[in-house]
């Protein structure tokens, strides 16, 4: 093909996987971070996991979803935190998504590099979780062995998924229309479990969106639960144990 209007005509008529894909790659914003904003995850230390643990003891296990996560900074965040703050005895499972098939393929290999871990990761955090690997990290096999990475178009109908404790899908919704925000939370929604938590970037909110989600203060910043969810437990702890 030799002029763009070629090339998108046939994109748009002849559609082949490995092209949509490569334009997919090209087109989507990737920027993240370990531990990105902070805030979230100390509220998840503080706000959602005294009660969650409370409410799981039974089966002492948490889903959670990482949305839009492209290289994989945020889910191994998240698995580091959740190593250091559960009690003892208890396990989660780590869902990362994106649509993304070479954001995958990186979070998929855990490796990062120098640059990438002096990007919001502590040298205590980087020296326990990773393995030196030439003049990269990658991630080690404990620290891994809880996550799982799938493709997904968060605009598109989603395949089974959860039910999950915690949805953490940031800094994502900024870029769709109001109408793709609505039909994206309508989603998620469905697969929260009716006590669950959802984070959502800084600059995101459901409010004037979706209605069945109402907004909590917690520490410096928000998080989301339905409106028919149970009130929240503060009087235990999390912690080890």
């Amino acid at each position: 093909m030799t002029t763009v209007s070629e090339f998108v005509n046939r994109a748009q008529t002849r559609p082949e996987p490995e092209t949509l894909g490569r334009i997919v790659d090209a087109l989507t914003t990737n920027e993240t971070s370990f531990f990105r904003d902070g805030e979230p995850f100390n509220q998840l230390v503080t706000t959602v996991l005294p009660d969650l643990t409370s409410r799981r003891a039974a089966n002492r296990n948490l889903k959670i979803w990482s949305a839009a996560c492209s290289s994989g900074q945020e889910p191994y965040t998240l698995a580091m935190v959740l190593q250091d703050a559960l009690p003892v005895g208890w396990s989660f499972d780590i869902v990362g998504t994106d649509i993304s098939t070479e954001m995958l393929r990186r979070a998929e290999a855990g490796q990062y590099s120098q640059l990438e871990v002096n990007r919001g990761l502590p040298a205590t955090l980087l020296v326990r979780h990773f393995e030196r690997t030439g003049a990269n990290w990658k991630v080690s096999p404990a620290l891994r062995k809880s996550i799982s990475f799938k493709r997904l178009n968060l605009a598109a109908p989603f395949p089974a998924l959860g039910p999950f404790d915690i949805v953490f899908i940031r800094n994502v919704l900024i870029y769709f229309d109001v109408e793709t925000k609505r039909s994206v939370l309508q989603r998620v929604a469905n697969t929260l479990r009716p006590d669950g938590w959802l984070f959502l970037g800084s600059a995101e909110t459901t409010i004037g969106i979706d209605d069945r989600f109402e907004r909590v203060v917690a520490g410096r910043t928000s998080a989301y639960r339905l409106r028919s969810a149970p009130k929240t437990v503060t009087t235990s702890a999390a912690g080890k144990g």
